[in-house]
């Protein structure tokens, strides 16, 4: 008997799909199961864009929270600054909140406002987040960093 051929008696009480009986540590085939024959790459091409399009939005996750991030950082340089500057304190708040911004994020700043009321030296950044590259192309949404500083004595 062949390898590929089974008495009737082994095939009975089996459903399609078990496993096929060995002989000799060598299985043997009892259905042709070459019908699944790349499956898995089907599976797979199937499967990319969606793999792609989760990574693509975790990268824009990723760029919205490190725009809040220098947002926040910028604010509170400006307003330090402006807070222990001696001449121009509008003009050292504005030169603060640019200075630690990456190139992209800086071309891109949308506005910042410094404020000397109530004892405090009041800063805010408004930044555009960027689409996937920065320095590309942005968002219209802005991320809004706000921090304050006690004014230095002048002596």
């Amino acid at each position: 008997m062949a390898l590929t051929e089974t008495k009737d008696t082994e095939i009975r009480g089996r459903r399609y799909g078990d496993a096929a009986p060995t002989r000799g540590g060598i299985r043997v085939r009892l259905f042709g199961r070459g019908r699944d024959r790349g499956q898995t790459a089907i599976e797979f091409l199937g499967v990319t864009p969606l793999i792609i399009l989760l990574a693509v939005a975790l990268w824009q996750c990723v760029l919205i929270g490190y725009t809040f991030s220098l947002a926040g950082n910028s604010a509170d340089e400006a307003a330090h600054q402006g807070a222990i500057s001696e001449g121009s304190r509008g003009w050292a708040c504005r030169e603060a909140a640019e200075r630690g911004l990456p190139k992209a994020w800086r071309e891109s700043m949308k506005r910042t406002t410094c404020d000397d009321s109530s004892g405090l030296y009041k800063a805010t950044v408004k930044l555009r987040v960027p689409v996937l590259v920065p320095g590309v192309l942005n968002w219209p949404m802005t991320v809004e960093g706000n921090a304050a500083s006690p004014l230095e004595a002048e002596r």
